[in-house]
């Protein structure tokens, strides 16, 4: 053992800053499989509570404490927000550039960074990802001033609660966080693919059992992803085998959804029917990432054999 030592070179850590935000918005099957840059990040403030001790009395002492549950919430800051976010701010859009207020507010995930700084390299040192799972947003208060000699952009502010989701072996959990000083930087570089997307590959959120699984065991590249296969004449569809890839199908007539996306199991489809199309998602299991220049959403429609991504 040595003796301890304080301020070495190196070692005088601090964290800064935030940016590189995300908005993930879930699917009917509660999946994070469409992310959108968030610009105008100026702060979150991460806001844990709980976890409040409760003594007990015995035999005249203290006998234990009882430790309750823990929350965690948050509140973003901003100069804008993607058009996206509405639906989670409690706005419908009936309309193109018409906003109806007081609606239902939708769950949502949420990813930002932090630069991790020390006295030798800065702020370039490295970086922390958060990744945020389980978020409603609750009303916020929006203050629109006069412009004067003094002008300054309207800051947006919400406060988020969340709804933990489950980690195997561990309690649910609302907050991972990725230290880029420690962990190994392939897992990290094929992660950001999966977090931020990449040519022809949608950018997505994974669930805590996967995030743990990228940096426990690594991840594997799925270079090729083979499409689905339809023939016009009888329009049937075939879902091929991929190894590391899931395929979902979103059944649609004309532009109404009627059957919401579900995991497809491979072969050959029931036919389409008149007036129908399908939507199929391509999303690499656990332990898997999508590299660039793979194609992850095909439609296939009834009236021909149209397979573009779209």
């Amino acid at each position: 053992m040595a003796a301890l030592t304080w301020d070495d070179l190196g070692k005088k850590i601090y964290e800064t800053g935030v940016d590189r935000g995300v908005l993930y918005i879930p699917n009917a099957g509660g999946v994070y499989d469409n992310g959108v840059a968030w610009n105008g990040l100026t702060a979150v403030t991460e806001s844990p509570s709980g976890a409040a001790a409760t003594s007990q009395y015995a035999d005249n002492t203290k006998y234990m404490n009882l430790i309750s549950a823990e929350e965690f919430a948050a509140t973003l800051e901003a100069y804008t927000y993607p058009d996206e976010f509405a639906q989670y701010d409690g706005l419908s859009l009936p309309t193109t550039g018409v906003a109806v207020g007081q609606q239902a507010r939708k769950t949502f995930g949420l990813s930002y960074r932090t630069k991790v700084g020390n006295d030798v390299s800065g702020d370039a040192f490295g970086y922390k990802i958060h990744l945020l799972y389980g978020c409603q947003a609750s009303p916020s208060e929006k203050a629109y001033k006069t412009v004067n000699d003094s002008p300054e952009g309207i800051s947006f502010s919400w406060s988020l609660s969340t709804n933990p989701v489950n980690v195997s072996g561990l309690k649910p959990t609302a907050l991972i966080t990725i230290d880029s000083t420690k962990v190994v930087a392939a897992n990290l570089t094929a992660f950001e693919i999966i977090l931020y997307g990449t040519t022809g590959v949608s950018p997505a959120l994974p669930m805590p059992d996967a995030v743990v699984s990228a940096f426990s065991s690594g991840l594997t590249a799925v270079t090729t992803i083979t499409p689905p296969s339809y023939v016009n004449s009888t329009h049937i569809m075939t879902i091929p085998t991929v190894t590391g890839v899931d395929f979902f199908i979103t059944k649609m007539t004309g532009t109404t959804i009627t059957t919401a996306q579900a995991l497809a199991v491979s072969g050959a489809q029931t036919a389409l029917a008149a007036g129908q199309s399908w939507i199929i998602n391509a999303r690499a299991k656990t332990g898997y990432y999508l590299a660039a220049g793979n194609i992850d959403e095909w439609k296939i429609d009834y009236a021909s054999a149209d397979r573009a991504a779209s």
